[in-house]
């Protein structure tokens, strides 16, 4: 974490649990980064499992607006958005070491 210039955090759309542990976790990052700003790309996995879907997609994105970070709805399994969440992550990396 402490080495780490961006981060992509992951959470289910079928595991309510795994969205709530998401603020700890971007809050554990910035401690160990001591910084209040981070590169961070914000993904709900499984958007393939609709009908099992238990975090609406419009909570992620309030979140991601929140943090001003990217955010995408992916499938592993289905190969949807995985590519992207790369590009993402590295186009916050120049914008924010542009800026930096």
């Amino acid at each position: 974490m402490k080495n780490g210039q961006g981060f992509v955090l992951v959470y289910s759309i079928t595991a309510q649990s795994t969205y709530n542990d998401l603020v700890d976790l971007r809050d554990t990052i910035l401690k160990v980064k001591d910084t209040s700003d981070v590169p961070m790309v914000l993904v709900g996995n499984k958007c393939d499992l609709e009908d099992e879907r238990v975090v609406g997609k419009e909570v992620g994105q309030t979140l991601a607006r929140n943090w001003g970070s990217t955010f995408l709805e992916t499938s592993a399994k289905q190969k949807i958005n995985v590519n992207e969440v790369s590009i993402f992550l590295l186009s916050r990396l120049i914008c924010f070491d542009m800026i930096d």
